[in-house]
């Protein structure tokens, strides 16, 4: 193999900062997973991350967005959401209590992946969740 050729495949999709959008979000991964054992949890997992970013980021303001990517490969599936920032903080796991009707988002993205990532920057927040092709071992922040 050529030292620049990955065998990873990598898809990105641009929403709007609409409601709306979280259930197209969740179509488009589960049409690129199709077949995969990954599916359900990286359409759940792009469900929560796209909700988050536009009810606690800029992405949900007038002419907001939120950016998705999808990336497969034999030892991975990582499924990262990028929103437009605003916020002074970075997101972080938040252990609620199963009756708490917000913050347990991430606790429950950490849950399903095998780790979780978040890249701040200038411009936002990226939340990348990881689902390892070996036994699930929940990740952390």
């Amino acid at each position: 193999m050529h030292e620049y050729t990955s065998t990873a495949r990598v898809w990105g999709l641009s929403c709007p900062g609409f409601p709306e959008e979280i259930s197209r979000a969740r179509r488009w991964t589960r049409d690129i997973l199709r077949g995969s054992p990954f599916a359900e949890d990286a359409e759940l997992i792009v469900s929560e991350l796209s909700a988050n970013a536009i009810l606690h980021t800029a992405s949900g303001r007038d002419q907001g967005s939120f950016h998705l990517a999808v990336a497969v490969s034999a030892q991975v599936v990582a499924v990262s959401v990028t929103d437009d920032g605003g916020t002074g903080t970075a997101p972080k796991i938040e252990h609620q209590d199963q009756d708490a009707e917000r913050g347990r988002g991430l606790g429950m993205v950490s849950s399903i992946a095998h780790r979780v990532v978040v890249h701040d920057s200038e411009a936002g927040h990226t939340v990348t969740a990881e689902l390892f092709t070996g036994p699930r071992r929940g990740g952390h922040l």
